[in-house]
């Protein structure tokens, strides 16, 4: 009977963002782990509790001293590995985890100036109104501090490509054949476009909270304090925490906010899964040659010559399980039962799975990026051998011809057709059928002097669209 690994110490990981890909994605862990969902509580408890006593919501009650509030932020920031078990200590009494967070608040309170107003910590609230700000706190960190200063990264390395490969000609494939010819910065330049948009849409997103009782009513509040304005009271806490006041919730903060933020980057994952396939097919056309150094070890087991897009490969697999959990995410989150079901509460102890993902993907593909080489003489030599695709070329010159009245341009592209489909045209004989075609002089000698490797149109002039 072989040893269980359940009973290993240290723990050994279950999931590979835990184990083979720690060290990837270990900045979440500041963020969107369970320690760090604590630590967010901590914060907007004591946040609380300093906000009340210096708005004057409670009546009676004396103000904070610079020290006492010291000593409230300090609760948070000194929570750390003993913390973090003493909290778990608590909770398996408690069997409550909000509930927990309250009371090693109070444990630090005790024997301060501030154990006589213990009880203002926690006051009025549900344990919802302390969580959908600490998971705002925890989505906003880990969003702006960790997944948008990477892939943000990853654009700015893409755009400097782009823009050393601005002239560099390629053939085009458009359903998987060779089209009219394009430079490989300019489809570069592509992806950079549309991923800036999204880290525009991403960054512009609202994050919101409340903080208004049981059942979104204040209930509890105006009972107690009927003449403090409540509705006040919560708009300037949270945005004192920098969050977007909800004025209108059930017990829970609905979730729509977060619905979109991992909407957008979810879209954002399946653009880059796109660049992922298409430098993946851009490396087996041989237009890129990957550094076996920047690949790291054996490129293969069986067959030493190879050297595996393993970095693009790993991408697109991770793009694809964030993607699915980012939708989970967003379709669930979205729907509570009547004032509150618990669902959510499951649901969103996977935000760091979701963005661990992503995170992971957004690594490789920056690995997989600084390992490549771009192959210039392979993409003009595929370039060389499709001269067949000038035939958009003298066509068009053709049709505007005809319709400038020029005789002898009848059905230019049956014409081409008849020259190209299906068969393989070199320079000569497309450079023969153009000369036999009737041109006008400026045009036979615009069209003769053309090559599948000049017929680029503005592609390298459109990079200036990628500048502000």
């Amino acid at each position: 009977m072989p040893q269980p690994f359940a009973d290993i110490t240290p723990p050994i990981a279950l999931t590979p963002l835990d184990g083979r890909y720690r060290a990837q994605v270990s900045p979440l862990v500041d963020h969107l782990s369970e320690a760090a969902l604590n630590r967010s509580r901590l914060v907007v408890e004591t946040e609380w509790m300093i906000h009340l006593l210096d708005s004057g919501a409670i009546p009676g009650l004396r103000d904070l001293t610079d020290a006492e509030r010291t000593l409230l932020r300090a609760i948070p920031e000194d929570f750390g590995a003993e913390g973090i078990a003493e909290h778990a200590e608590i909770e398996r009494e408690t069997v409550h985890d909000v509930k927990a967070v309250e009371y090693y608040i109070k444990r630090r309170l005790a024997g301060t100036s501030l154990e006589p107003l213990a009880e203002v910590v926690h006051i009025y609230c549900t344990s919802e109104d302390i969580n959908n700000l600490s998971y705002a706190l925890m989505i906003r960190g880990a969003v702006h501090e960790v997944w948008l200063p990477a892939y943000e990264a990853l654009i700015a390395e893409l755009a400097e490509l782009a823009h050393a490969t601005a002239e560099v000609p390629m053939l085009s494939r458009t359903h998987g054949q060779p089209a009219t010819p394009t430079t490989l910065g300019k489809e570069l330049a592509v992806f950079v476009h549309r991923l800036r948009r999204q880290a525009r849409r991403i960054t512009a997103d609202e994050m919101l909270g409340k903080i208004n009782g049981a059942t979104g009513t204040y209930a509890a509040h105006a009972i107690s304090v009927p003449d403090t304005d409540w509705e006040q009271v919560s708009r300037t806490f949270v945005e004192h925490l920098g969050l977007t006041w909800n004025p209108l919730t059930t017990q829970i903060e609905s979730h729509d906010w977060q619905a979109e933020v991992y909407a957008d980057i979810a879209r954002a994952g399946r653009i880059l899964h796109n660049f992922a396939t298409d430098v993946w097919t851009y490396i087996s056309l041989g237009y890129f040659r990957q550094r076996l150094s920047a690949q790291g070890g054996t490129g293969s087991s069986t067959m030493p010559h190879k050297v595996n897009p393993i970095r693009f490969e790993n991408a697109e697999a991770n793009l694809e399980i964030s993607g699915a959990l980012l939708d989970s995410l967003s379709q669930t989150l979205v729907t509570s039962r009547l004032q509150r079901d618990l669902t959510d509460s499951t649901t969103q102890r996977n935000i760091g799975p979701a963005l661990g993902h992503s995170l992971l993907a957004i690594s490789n593909l920056r690995k997989g990026l600084a390992g490549l080489d771009v192959d210039a003489d392979a993409m003009a030599s595929d370039l060389d051998g499709n001269w067949e695709v000038l035939g958009e070329a003298v066509q068009s010159v053709m049709r505007t011809l005809g319709v400038q009245g020029v005789e002898g341009m009848e059905n230019p592209y049956e014409r081409l057709k008849e020259l190209t489909r299906g068969q393989r045209v070199d320079g000569p004989a497309m450079r023969e059928f153009i000369g036999s075609l009737g041109l006008p002089e400026a045009e036979r000698e615009r069209l003769l002097a053309l090559t599948p490797a000049t017929y680029t149109g503005c592609a390298a002039e459109l990079l200036r669209h990628l500048e502000g």
